[in-house]
């Protein structure tokens, strides 16, 4: 297994719901900052934070981190790695870690565990991971991503819907033990992000809005590791940073 990793933050200032989010301030330092620290406490080899934006790209090289410029296209984080791997001339057969620029409280172990997963995992190109649902009613929120996982770890299907349905019990299970949710971390090998530009997206993935069913429907295979627990609250609106802020001091 590779011991080395590389963490890409790609880091967009455009957001229908909070523009500016990754310099949003969290305990006096903006939140792309202690996303990165969390990547470097995770022990990566190199941590890169891919922007279109030159006052994140600022922040960020002021604070000694290295920044990549990319294009203002692209349409997500998959796709603003993929101009950060050619830019880098990265081998096929590295490992690189996404990691969302609005995820400061991402535990370093859970990047751990991901680098480790997909390292182990040779016949696949991404990984990812999956936590059990807490309550049944995630298992019916649009905003927590459901994943149905085969005997190998693998994922099958990953939906806003909930999935498995207990047909025994109208769709709401005494017991959500067998339910997943997924996290929305990554690990690829470089080769799959070369190729990711140029994958048709699906149906699929504009019915659901994930762009991981993009890799399934191309007959990738995304393996999935467990762990206990979840990334922290949310921060989707300017409203949810004192959560986030709550959470960050009880880590110190």
């Amino acid at each position: 297994m590779s011991k080395s990793f590389m963490v890409a933050i790609p880091a967009r200032y455009g957001s229908t719901r909070f523009p500016g989010k990754p310099l949003a301030p969290i305990a006096g330092r903006p939140m792309i900052l202690h996303t990165c620290d969390r990547a470097r406490e995770a022990g990566a080899a190199r941590v890169v934070v891919a922007t279109d934006h030159e006052e994140i790209a600022g922040v960020c090289t002021d604070a000694g981190h290295e920044v990549i410029m990319t294009s203002a296209d692209h349409q997500s984080g998959t796709d603003r790695l993929a101009e950060v791997v050619t830019t880098l001339a990265l081998a096929d057969d590295e490992i690189v870690i996404n990691l969302q620029g609005d995820e400061p409280l991402m535990p370093p172990d859970f990047i751990r565990r991901l680098h480790a997963r997909l390292s182990e995992a040779s016949e696949a190109r991404m990984a990812t991971l999956v936590t059990p649902l807490a309550t049944a009613g995630e298992l019916h929120d649009p905003n927590v991503v459901k994943v149905v996982i085969n005997r190998l770890g693998e994922a099958l299907y990953f939906s806003r819907a909930p999935i498995p349905w207990d047909r025994q019990n109208a769709g709401r299970p005494a017991s959500v033990q067998c339910w997943y949710r997924h996290l929305g971390i990554y690990a690829y090998r470089v080769a799959f992000l070369r190729d990711y530009p140029t994958m048709q997206a699906p149906e699929l993935e504009r019915i659901e809005s994930l762009e991981q069913l993009r890799a399934l429907w191309h007959g990738e295979t995304i393996v999935t590791a467990r762990v206990e627990g979840d990334t922290g609250p949310g921060i989707d609106t300017p409203e949810q940073l004192h959560l986030a802020e709550a959470a960050l001091t009880r880590l110190r």
